[in-house]
């Protein structure tokens, strides 16, 4: 489904990613590990559209999605949870949930509820709090928001950056079993992590980045058992 090939990206003058190659298919959940600041979350900026690669190939489905604007890449089917949730804050948690239907521009009123609803069977706390602003949740709920804000609008396949950083062991396991429901959906997942026991638990392959660069890949009980992933990442 997401092809990347030979991906060159980066800020101003300084390089980040040096030729990133990786491919997810249809209903896989895939990782992609590594430390902070090994170019992970300007991979997926550069995917959405946030920044222009320098270099390299991004195509959904054989389509190519270098040069459109990040609304345009939600609208192809893209969905993104950012690092850090990036809700709106002053909004209430209904606005923000209404928000996520932007990328689905002329959905049908009963493809709306039926969203919601499974919204609200997936994270039932968001429903007991649909006109609190968001920034009144707690850092567990802002993240239940974020990827519930995704789900609105029937993505195809979901990028997650860094869903369970700093969150409390509860709360990493919901989000685990969530990515598995999706999975289940239908819905495919790009996983951005550094928590990489969680990530290979429930992803199919992973794939190991180090200074802008892929060193490792494999099937996700490979990079369990593989020296290099004790290596690069400290598991």
């Amino acid at each position: 489904m997401l092809t990347i090939r030979e991906l060159r990206a980066g800020y101003g003058a300084t390089p980040i990613l040096f030729g990133v190659s990786l491919h997810v298919r249809a209903g896989e959940a895939v990782a992609l590990l590594g430390r902070n600041g090994m170019g992970k979350t300007t991979l997926v900026k550069t995917v959405m559209g946030f920044l222009k690669p320098w270099q390299g190939i991004i195509e959904l489905d054989g389509r190519p999605l270098t040069g459109l604007s990040p609304h345009d890449i939600a609208r192809r089917g893209v969905g993104l949870v950012p690092e850090n949730r990036r809700i709106f804050p002053g909004l209430t948690v209904r606005e923000n949930l209404e928000l996520g239907l932007s990328a689905a521009p002329g959905c049908p009123a009963p493809v709306r509820r039926e969203r919601l609803q499974r919204v609200f069977h997936h994270f039932p706390r968001l429903s007991e709090r649909l006109d609190q602003p968001g920034k009144t949740l707690s850092g567990g709920e802002q993240q239940m928001l974020a990827i519930a804000r995704v789900m609105m609008a029937g993505p195809r396949i979901i990028l997650m950056d860094e869903p369970t950083q700093g969150l409390a062991p509860a709360m990493v396991r919901h989000i685990r079993e969530m990515i598995g429901e999706l999975k289940q959906l239908g819905v495919t997942v790009l996983l951005v992590e550094q928590n990489a026991r969680m990530a290979l638990s429930v992803c199919d392959r992973g794939y190991v980045m180090e200074k802008g660069v892929i060193v490792f890949e494999g099937p996700a009980q490979e990079l369990r058992e593989s020296p290099v992933t004790r290596e690069k990442l400290g598991v």
